[in-house]
């Protein structure tokens, strides 16, 4: 019979690039920051991270990475800045497949000029 040790509490640290995905754990400590759980997982040293530091648990930013303390269980997540502006990737799609009132296709033009 053998003994099983009881699962010991992790915190996760995560970051993509365009290429590949890091997911890093590290053993939970109390009173770890997320700077310090960052600096402890090493992964500074695997990647170039993207200044300024934007950190998020969860999806939800983290406003000072000194002063947040992280809970058993969290997963760290390292944002990258965005290369292209949501609302210019709109734009350009929409230059892309125009649909207005006079259209080929638009249904409005269709049943009204009979």
């Amino acid at each position: 019979m053998t003994k099983q040790t009881a699962p010991t509490a992790q915190i996760w640290i995560v970051y993509c690039t365009p290429e590949q995905q890091y997911s890093i754990h590290i053993p939970y400590q109390s009173n770890l920051t997320a700077r310090q759980a960052l600096e402890q997982s090493g992964l500074a040293e695997q990647v170039e991270l993207p200044e300024p530091l934007a950190l998020g648990v969860f999806g939800l930013r983290i406003k000072d990475p000194d002063q947040h303390i992280l809970n058993a269980g969290d997963r760290l997540e390292v944002y990258r800045p965005l290369h292209l502006n949501p609302k210019e990737v709109r734009r350009r799609r929409a230059a892309q497949h125009p649909v207005g009132r006079y259209q080929q296709g638009n249904q409005w033009k269709k049943q009204h000029n009979k």
